[in-house]
This record gives structure tokens, C-alpha cells and sequence, in this order.
């Protein structure tokens, strides 16, 4: 079972700390007492009773929000390569981005300052569900008869249910800041889709999402509340593009990929001056956004008096296990602390433990720029798993790069073994749905 691969016994000592972290629906009753628990069951995390009273509760894993987000880029010796344009191969110009992204988000994904300050106006939004809590999960504990400590990082208490709220918000920011009008985007499972929507409608955008049709019509609900949120929702491949309609005519029956969304995505805001491009994963300042989970996390474990051994996220584009681990390289590479980094992806789409890495689209078409990461192929068209956010031929850049430079290590898990070991969270910590996870023994 998945727990098995994740917790070895034979590793344990009695010393032995445990860490996990993620969207994990229901754990609030590991640490917090039932009057919490309650209340924090009323409205998915955002009732005024249940902050109240988790504010009121003596409480470790309430920090102060991190005030700005870390590259890891910085602090590299050797620094990962440069994107290609695709026609030209030579390095991409920051106005070769400027049809597709603000400038500010150009700016982030090429900078080498180690901080960048967040804008008062996404940390406003941030208030509404961070810091999120870091938990002990003494159930799973006792059920395995471990000496090992775990402990997750909820990242299920954002408006969109998961962790992609933590750069949608930004990323509408700086669209809205410039004038933009409208954005597009592509999603698999439907959290990024929907976490997009729902940033937008806070700054007045138009919101358009291509979703992956294997997940469009399987996952009605996530449909549902993009559109619930202002959002017109396509299922990919779609007639509406030339790169969807291409799919269609060689296979009517595509299950679709992140591939294909994202091909049709930005062939949209290539052709429409008020329009841009967002993306839930795989760039840089969207890696960039998300390690405001792992700086809340370092400073959750010094309260708990806690140092990691273990770290795991579950790794599709690398938006989440970047956000969880960068942070933690950087403490690693001062020499402050030596965990194991590790990232745990889908049998299914194993493109750091399968795939090659090697210069490659970002997209099915062949309309993004190139980019050396861990590949299956621009063409690769993944199995319908049920994780649809998973389901992409490649890995962010800079996590492929940590991972050639020896900083972490990847394993990958068929979906059953996965369903398992859910399942079995599930009968011991409630209402479990962990998209991320974080051992510290």
C-alpha cells in the first residue's frame, strides 16, 4: 500500500518525527478539540465562528502569514537552463512572453532576487484562509504502529478547496494592475480552473477555462463552481481552436490532456490583444507563489519544536511540491537541516522516474516555448486517471533541474495503491482528500 512505500517501519527510531501536509479534507479533529472541529466543519473553513475560534485556541500552527515569496533560483550555484523560443532556439526575450503574460509575471518568472515582496492587495485575499494549519495525525500514527511523527499541511481551506488560490490570486492582480480584460486557462480535475475563476471574479476579469474532457465529464461539480464563479468552462480538445479541432478529427474520442488544454488556452490569448494567458503550474512565478506554503510551514515546525527527515508531495506540473519543499532546500543547502526531499507522482504520468530530460513543449501543439525539464513527450497523451491534475508530460523546469543537481528524490505510484492508501487515512482521520504530504521522522 501507498503508506508503505511512504513510511518504511525499518526506518523509524524512537526519536522518529512525522510531517504531512496537503488539501486533506477533515483532519482538523487530529489536534483541534471537538467545539473546533465543529466549527470548522460549517463552511469548509471560512465561517467567522470557526476562525474565532481557532484564533482563541492555543494553537502551534498559527503563524503570522509570510510576507514574500521565495525563489529558489537565488540560492542554485548552478543555475537551471534557459527557456528557448521556439522558432528562433535561442533564449526566449522577455517581450517574445509579452502577448501571453503582465509584465510583472515576466519579471518573476526570469528574476534572481531571492524575495519578492507580496502586494497588500493578495495578502488581503490570503487573510481569508491563511495561514493554513500544519496537524498532527496521531490516529494514522497509532494505526501504524510507528514511533514516527506526521503531521499534514492543510491546504484544503481556500475558497477553490486546494492550494492553487496561492498564485490564481496574484496572478489576476497583476493581470487586473495592467489593464487586462479578459484571461484564459486550462485545468485537468477542475482546481486550477476553478481557483482561477474565482481570483478573477475578485478583480473583475473575464474568466475562460478549457478543461481536460476526460475530467469535464466526470467531474461535473468542479465544472460547476467555475462557472458559479463567472467562468466559461470548454471541454478539451474543443472545436472552438485549430489545435482542438486537429485533436478531434484524428480521435472524436480524446480523453484529452493538460497538453491539449493548454494548447488551446494560449492559442486563444495569442489571438486577442485583451487577453491573457495564466497557468496553475510548471512556470516559475507560479512555482514562486506557492512557497508561501512551505515559509509558513518552517515556522509551524519551530513552534512545535520539530526539524524535518522526510519530506513528500505529491508531484504532477511541481506547483505544489515546490511549494512545499523549495523552502526547505534553502534551509537544507545552509546546512541548517538534511532531509530527504521527495516527490511522489503518478504511475500513469511518471515523467520525472520515466521520462527524459531533455528540451520540449510545454504544450500538445507546440505553441509554448521550449523548456528543458523531464519529458514524456509534447505528444504524450496520459490514461484518464481520476487525479486530472496530474496528468501532464512534463515537469516544472526548476523542479526537473533540483532534481538533476541531486537535491531530492521521485518515486512514482499506480493510482490503486493510491486509492488504498486514502482509503485508509480515510477510516482513520476522517474526512481525508490529501493532495499534499510532508513526513518529517
Amino acid at each position: 500500500m501507498a503508506s508503505q512505500l511512504l513510511l518504511p517501519p525499518n526506518q523509524f527510531t524512537k526519536s522518529a518525527k512525522v510531517f504531512f501536509t496537503g488539501d486533506c479534507q477533515g483532519l482538523s479533529d487530529l489536534t483541534l478539540n471537538r467545539k473546533l472541529l465543529q466549527a470548522t466543519r460549517v463552511s469548509n473553513g471560512f465561517s467567522l465562528r470557526a476562525k474565532a475560534d481557532l484564533r482563541s485556541t492555543n494553537n502551534k500552527s498559527l503563524v503570522e502569514i509570510p510576507k514574500q515569496w521565495y525563489n529558489l533560483v537565488a540560492d542554485l550555484s548552478v543555475k537551471p537552463p534557459p527557456p528557448l523560443h521556439p522558432k528562433t532556439f535561442e533564449p526566449i526575450k522577455p517581450e517574445d512572453l509579452s502577448h501571453l503574460f503582465p509584465n510583472e509575471l515576466i519579471k518573476q518568472e526570469a528574476t534572481q532576487e531571492r524575495f519578492i515582496d507580496i502586494p497588500e492587495e493578495v495578502l488581503e485575499i490570503y487573510k481569508l484562509w491563511r495561514p493554513t494549519p500544519l496537524i498532527r495525525a496521531k490516529r494514522l500514527e497509532k494505526l501504524l504502529q510507528t514511533p514516527a511523527r506526521i503531521y499534514f499541511k492543510y491546504e484544503g481551506g481556500s475558497p477553490a478547496g486546494s492550494h492553487k488560490p496561492n498564485t490564481a490570486v496574484p496572478q489576476a492582480y497583476y493581470n487586473a494592475k495592467e489593464g487586462v480584460k479578459n484571461v484564459v486557462t486550462e485545468t485537468g480535475a477542475g482546481q486550477w480552473g476553478s481557483s482561477l475563476a474565482f481570483a478573477s471574479s475578485l478583480f473583475g476579469l473575464d474568466c475562460e477555462v478549457w478543461q481536460v474532457a476526460n475530467s469535464y465529464h466526470t467531474k461535473p461539480y468542479r465544472r460547476l463552481m467555475m462557472q458559479t464563479w463567472g467562468a466559461k468552462v470548454h471541454p478539451s480538445p474543443s472545436d472552438l481552436t485549430e489545435a482542438g479541432r486537429r485533436i478531434l478529427e484524428s480521435d472524436p474520442s480524446s480523453p484529452g490532456s493538460l497538453g491539449i488544454a493548454i494548447s488551446e488556452a494560449v492559442e486563444v490569448a495569442a489571438r486577442n490583444e485583451d487577453t491573457k494567458y495564466c497557468l496553475g503550474s510548471v512556470l516559475n512565478h507560479v512555482l514562486l507563489h506557492q512557497t508561501i506554503i512551505g515559509e509558513e510551514c518552517i515556522q509551524q515546525m519551530e513552534n512545535f519544536g520539530e526539524t524535518p527527515d522526510l519530506i513528500i508531495g505529491c508531484t504532477g506540473g511541481g506547483s505544489n511540491f515546490a511549494g512545499l519543499s523549495f523552502p526547505f532546500i534553502r534551509e537544507k543547502l545552509k546546512g541548517k537541516i538534511n532531509p530527504v526531499i521527495r516527490a511522489v507522482e503518478p504511475s500513469a504520468c511518471p515523467s520525472l522516474t520515466k521520462g527524459v530530460y531533455a528540451y520540449d513543449f510545454g504544450d500538445t501543439a507546440g505553441l509554448t516555448p521550449l523548456m528543458k525539464m523531464h519529458t514524456l513527450g509534447h505528444d504524450f497523451i496520459p490514461d484518464p486517471i481520476h487525479a486530472g491534475g496530474l496528468r501532464y508530460h512534463g515537469m516544472a523546469p526548476l523542479i526537473s533541474h533540483v532534481y538533476e543537481q541531486g537535491f531530492m528524490e521521485a518515486i512514482s505510484i499506480p493510482q490503486i495503491e493510491c486509492f488504498q492508501g486514502g482509503s485508509l487515512l480515510n477510516r482513520n482521520s476522517s474526512d481525508l482528500n490529501a493532495s499534499i504530504i510532508f513526513i518529517n521522522f
